[in-house]
Order: C-alpha cells, then structure tokens, then sequence
C-alpha cells in the first residue's frame, strides 16, 4: 500500500522483499538478521512490522483475500448484486489475484497440511479471520434478503461461516492442482460450489414441514 506522497509502506516492501527470495532462492531467508541485512534495514524495523517469517506469510494470504475483496466491491454493479452474486464476485476476482501469485503459491504449497478443509494452517490464520467477517457480513445480508432462511436452531446458523470457509479451501486446494485451460474447472466448481451452499442454505421443503410441524405442536389438544 502506497501513502499520501505514493511511497510503497515498509510492510509491504518487506512482503514483496521476502516473496522476492523466495522465488529466486527457493527456500526461506536463514534468519531475519541476514534477509534484514539484505534488504538494508535494521532488525528493530522489521519487528515494528512483523514478528516473524510465519507472520509474512499470513499477511500475504490475508493481502490476497483484502486486494480481491476491494476489487469486487469496486464494480459499479456490486452493491445490486444479490448475495450469492457478490460471492461469485469474489471468488472470481480472489482466482485472478491468484494466478498473478501462482509461482509464489506453488513454491510454498508443499508445506501446507491437506486437506486444507480439515486442517490449520498458520499462513491462513489472519486471512480466516477477515474472511469470516465478510462471511458474516454476507450471511447477515442474506437473511433480510431470504436468501437464508432463519432456522429455528440457532447453533445451526453458527456454522454457516464454517461451511463458507471450507468452500473456500476446496477452491484453493482444487485450482493448485487444476491442469484444464485457463483453470476452467476451477470456475466452474466455483460456480457449481456457490450455488449449490445457497440452496442448501435457502428455504425448502422441510422447512415448511417443520413450521407445520411446529404449528400443530403448538395448537394441539
């Protein structure tokens, strides 16, 4: 992120330092004193910015999340969109800021524990983070919209931004592996994954079995 006289901030000079040897040495910097000595800036400003190799790391995944996130918002057409079409946005957008960081995913991705879906992975810490707000956010939409129906069990709803998570994992861990033409496989399940969340999550005939349910139970004699 650039400030006010359009100078790149040091945070970011760090992350791109450190995606830089990664990609031209193929292994982690041996310690901060040697990548700070390199970038030509003392320890005490790296620790101002980061505490650790790990925590550039999940800057970066939360950076992709972020940059996809203010990209979708941006279209003109993003605020009329319905709620399962604002999440189509921005996988589609989230799936472009990835190509543009395929070397740098692939080169780490040996490393992380798979399935993505069942494990914890340190890089995603901070990008799970904001990416249950959005979720929330969108799940918060999406019942004034109808979109989701408000069930009766409250623990159910809870883990709607859990299920919205492991969506996202699978797209990763699908597209990294994805071979087909311009990863057309990788769109098409996260078309297929969207729609098929927002059915599920959607009104249906058992909820109108349980509400006569309810009704009978309540009006009984």
């Amino acid at each position: 992120m650039k400030n006010k006289l359009g100078e790149i901030s040091l945070k970011d000079k760090i992350v791109k330092a450190y995606i830089s040897h990664l990609l031209e040495n193929g292994y982690k910097p041996n310690s901060i004193f040697e990548f700070c000595k390199k970038m030509k800036i003392s320890e005490a400003d790296f620790y101002e910015e980061f505490t650790s190799f790990s925590a550039i790391e999940q800057q970066v995944w939360k950076g992709f999340f972020t940059n996809a996130l203010v990209q979708a918002k941006s279209e003109e057409v993003y605020d009329n969109y319905t709620v399962r079409e604002k999440l189509l946005s921005f996988y589609y957008t989230w799936l472009e800021i990835l190509k543009a960081n395929r070397s740098f995913i692939l080169r780490n991705f040996d490393q992380i524990k798979r399935p993505l879906c069942l494990h914890k992975n340190d890089e995603f810490t901070e990008f799970k983070h904001v990416f249950y707000d959005f979720a929330n956010e969108l799940l918060m939409e999406a019942r004034e919209t109808r979109e989701v129906e408000q069930r009766a069990i409250p623990q159910i709803m809870e883990r709607y931004p859990d299920i919205f998570w492991a969506k996202t994992m699978y797209i990763l861990e699908f597209w990294v592996f994805d071979s087909s033409k311009s990863f057309e496989k990788s769109d098409t399940l996260i078309e297929k994954s969207v729609n098929t969340v927002f059915d599920l999550l959607a009104r249906s005939p058992l909820d109108s079995l349980l509400d006569l349910g309810k009704f009978i139970f309540n009006n009984r004699k």
